[in-house]
């Protein structure tokens, strides 16, 4: 289960960066960065990807996917299963999917005598206005 003060945290920020994991049907990985993310409960995670990322690909051959989230004093694994739950946000001008991860398991990934002291960094370059306008739509489509 995700603690409840990261679940607040997150639930806080506009956006909130994490690293994403998944797997296609071989068994080949992929990596990801990705800062639309969304607690829906303890249990569930919704998180929005381009529709046509190699990531949107796997989780729709496999849906298994393994996020790392970085907070104050936490590194968390979190591993799940994932499907697609609304294939396009028809409020953006290109194709971004909207996937549930059902949580099987949250693991400490913090090494002892260490601590993390905040988030990712993470800041918009360009035109940040139109950004930030993108966010709170995506983050609204999330928490439908």
């Amino acid at each position: 289960m995700l603690p409840r003060d990261l679940i607040d945290l997150m639930r806080d920020l506009n956006v909130f960066p994490v690293v994403v994991a998944t797997a296609d049907k071989e068994g080949n990985l992929h990596i990801t960065f990705i800062t639309w993310i969304y607690p829906i409960d303890e249990r569930r995670l919704r998180i929005a990807i381009s529709s046509n990322a190699k990531t949107s690909q796997n989780i729709r051959e496999t849906g298994r996917v393994a996020i790392q989230i970085f907070a104050p004093d936490k590194a968390l694994s979190v591993y799940g299963n994932a499907k697609e739950i609304k294939e396009r946000i028809e409020e953006i001008p290109f194709p971004v999917s909207v996937f549930e991860v059902d949580i099987d398991t949250v693991e400490n990934a913090l090494f002892p005598g260490a601590t993390i002291t905040g988030i990712i960094p993470f800041a918009h370059t360009g035109n940040v206005l139109k950004a930030v306008e993108l966010d709170s739509k995506v983050l609204q489509a999330l928490k439908e």
